[in-house]
């Protein structure tokens, strides 16, 4: 077990504007502190009042990807209503839970956050739907990852610094996005530093109660019909316990804050219960003894029946197939109209055929367009055989 040597609050060189000082202060000896960071692949001057994290963070919010998550669909689309979410409210609504439960733990709250604010980043237009017909016309490249793809926009295609390519953030900011890309190889041995883990939680913890609130919003679902699952009943016992019987859409909002609160106290009390023996190690540490956050078990298993649930009952509604199969052929029409003529890709993409596949390199142009900028391209695309495409 490795001690760490800091400066003691009685000595008078400890000065709380610096951030290796305050994470001394604040942070569990296996939280990720700023002086371990393995730095970034090109060398910068540290800055004087942030963090290394912290400037992980405002670069990936400042980014110009991040922006475009307010177009992307998360699970439903523009034309079903605006009341829904977008990739941009569900991943701030993950850096909301996910600062939480790192606070709470002792976490480094910086580092969480620029994870939490990137893991999107990389999700094509239309949502799922548009990530599986891409993935499908990209077959002979791998096919198409947003997990994967987040980490080339950092890494390649936002251009804001003269020096470098991409964002260059810190190695573990970049290693937190790899593992997401790689969900099954970090499954087993090693375990991600947990502070990733802790934004792959949060970010289910999201999509749950997120997506029963739009569904019950939309009229896909009925308490009624949640009310069968056991941590929707367990929710709605303790609000009517608290409130009473209430309006149908003062209850839907409940619900949302309820399985919210029910998921996160969980995973807290059993996280805190994990670490309370690992005092005194080293994130490494923590890593290397392959130690994992999770849920209760049962809490686990009513969390599975929900997302079943969910997947039938949602994803699959009648009235979003057609609205979803409609998108996945814009999709697919632009893809092979770029195939056939890449001429017409934006030069910035023309560029990157000198060293990349030709699949590849469209998928990419693809991935990178908001909903309603993919509708205006398909449009475009149709109305005019031979113009060029705009960048995005």
């Amino acid at each position: 077990m490795t001690v760490k040597r800091f400066p003691t609050a009685e000595n008078p060189s400890i000065d709380l504007r610096r951030c290796v000082d305050r994470e001394h202060l604040l942070l569990a000896s296996y939280a990720m502190h700023s002086c371990d960071s393995r730095g970034r692949v090109h060398p910068e001057t540290a800055h004087s009042y942030r963090g290394p994290f912290a400037r992980d963070r405002d670069r990936i919010l400042h980014s110009s990807s991040f922006r475009r998550l307010a177009g992307k669909m998360q699970v439903f689309t523009g034309e079903m209503g605006i009341y829904h979410r977008t990739r941009l409210t569900h991943t701030l609504e993950v850096a909301s839970i996910a600062r939480t439960i790192a606070r709470t733990l002792r976490l480094n709250e910086d580092l969480t956050e620029a994870l939490a604010l990137m893991h999107d980043i990389g999700h094509p237009p239309y949502g799922h739907c548009g990530e599986d017909a891409l993935s499908d016309c990209m077959s002979s490249v791998g096919g198409f990852s947003h997990n994967a793809f987040a980490q080339v926009i950092v890494e390649e295609l936002e251009q804001r610094y003269s020096r470098f390519p991409g964002l260059n953030l810190c190695r573990e900011t970049l290693g937190g996005q790899d593992t997401r890309a790689h969900k099954a190889e970090a499954a087993v041995g090693r375990a991600p530093i947990l502070e990733v883990q802790v934004v792959d939680l949060a970010d289910s913890i999201a999509y749950d109660a997120h997506d029963v609130d739009d569904a019950l919003q939309m009229g896909l679902l009925s308490i009624d019909e949640l009310s069968q699952l056991t941590v929707v009943r367990r929710s709605l016992d303790v609000i009517r316990g608290e409130h009473g019987h209430l309006p149908t859409t003062q209850l839907r909002q409940l619900l949302v804050h309820e399985l919210i609160d029910l998921q996160v106290s969980d995973l807290l009390q059993s996280a805190i219960e994990q670490l309370r023996s690992c005092e005194g190690y080293t994130s490494d540490e923590i890593c290397d003894a392959g130690i994992r956050l999770g849920h209760s078990q049962p809490l686990s298993l009513q969390r599975k029946q929900l997302e079943k649930f969910l997947f039938g009952a949602v994803y699959r509604h009648p009235r979003l197939i057609p609205v979803r199969d409609a998108a996945a052929d814009r999709v697919v029409t632009l893809f092979e109209m770029l195939r056939r003529t890449p001429g017409r890709l934006p030069l910035r993409f023309r560029t990157r055929l000198e060293e990349r596949p030709l699949e590849l390199v469209i998928g990419q142009y693809l991935a990178g367009m908001t909903d309603t900028f993919c509708d205006a391209q398909h449009e475009n695309a149709i109305r005019n055989p031979t113009g060029p495409m705009a960048d995005w």
